[in-house]
């Protein structure tokens, strides 16, 4: 299993962003990134500098969203959809981005889901619930 650090994590997305910018060829997960970052202008900045983004730092302090772990999410829920694991999740994200008409407006909910099964796993020590994860998001495409 691929397990990248931070630094790497970072660089990644800088350097989709740069081979982006230069109209250079992508590699697929690269070309997956930019369809988040084009999403996102708001981290443009961010991921211009690779220098300032490999010494950056988010607290919950500044108030102020990781771009790095907030694309990351984006990408990996776009894994759970292509794979649809866990079972269903795909439907259930379908469902919640016709509910509210944009999936870039779903998949912002469902990363309040998976931020709630990580933590809730990091805090009990349990391996992450996959099954109580669908059915947040379960909740949230039924629910008005």
């Amino acid at each position: 299993m691929f397990q990248p650090s931070q630094n790497d994590v970072r660089r990644f997305f800088c350097a989709a962003y740069a081979r982006q910018q230069a109209r250079l060829p992508l590699e697929p997960m690269q070309a997956i990134a930019a369809r988040w970052i084009d999403e996102h202008p708001e981290y443009h900045a961010d991921l211009a500098d690779e220098a300032a983004a490999l010494a950056a730092v988010y607290t919950v302090d500044e108030g102020r969203t990781n771009p790095f772990l907030h694309l990351s999410m984006h990408l990996t829920i776009d894994e759970q959809l292509a794979i649809d694991q866990p079972t269903g999740i795909r439907q259930a994200v379908e469902l919640l981005a016709a509910r509210r008409g944009s999936m870039h407006e779903a998949q912002h909910e469902v990363m309040e889901c998976l931020g709630e099964m990580i933590w809730a796993s990091q805090r009990s020590g349990l391996p992450p619930d996959g099954h109580a994860y669908l059915e947040a998001v379960r909740r949230r495409a039924t629910s008005r």
